[in-house]
């Protein structure tokens, strides 16, 4: 199975579950929680490129004058839809290399390692450059290498068991292969961005 095939048959809504969920796997969730927080202002527009069913967006509905989630699954953007449309909120299937919008944002995401299972990386960051042209506006997050062993123990969890492991990613017996990055890496592959190290297992980047 294809990354694609693994989240149309729903891991996303099983990882979101705490239960599945190691120690350091929630501690870098809520990272990214606190770290939107922080960095989303009152009236700011954001887009939320591979939005799974829309958490992050809907956590932060009541400080934004638009938040724009797009996801190629669409049976998520169904989900965001049901959960939090309407209003500020707008969800579209989309491919997050060619998006299907003309509109700029204060502010691009691509969170919880999303970008880390994408295959044209270099596709996405040229989009959300696109999207959110002010530089430092525009915000990944991913696994580091340290990472590995809660990985290893979340995805068993999940029914995912890995079955190779290479210095850039975890393939899972299911088809699912995650990616994780050094620094260095990371700036061959972004450019110019700021890099800092979150809840011991992952990098945030703005660029």
């Amino acid at each position: 199975m294809s990354n694609d095939e693994v989240y149309a048959a729903g891991l996303l809504n099983r990882a979101l579950d705490p239960a599945t969920q190691p120690p350091e796997i929630r501690a870098f969730l809520q990272a990214e929680i606190e770290l939107l927080d922080d960095m989303i202002v009152a009236g700011m527009t954001v887009i939320d490129v591979g939005c799974g069913t829309g958490r992050h967006l809907a956590m932060l509905r009541d400080r934004l004058r638009i938040g724009v989630g797009v996801d190629y699954e669409h049976t998520y953007i169904v989900e965001a839809h049901r959960r939090a449309g309407g209003g500020r909120l707008h969800f579209v299937t989309g491919d997050a290399t060619s998006l299907p919008i003309r509109a700029c944002f204060d502010v691009a995401t691509c969170l919880t390692n999303t970008w880390g299972t994408m295959s044209d990386k270099t596709g996405v960051l040229n989009e959300m450059r696109r999207l959110a042209p002010k530089p430092q506006m525009r915000l990944l997050s991913v696994y580091a290498e340290a990472s590995i062993p809660a990985r290893r123990e979340w995805y068993r969890r999940l029914g995912h068991v890995v079955v190779e492991e290479s210095a850039e990613y975890l393939m899972t017996e299911g088809g699912f292969r995650s990616e994780h990055f050094s620094e260095t890496r990371l700036r061959n592959l972004v450019g110019d961005c700021t890099i800092r190290s979150v809840a011991g297992i992952a990098h945030v980047v703005t660029f």
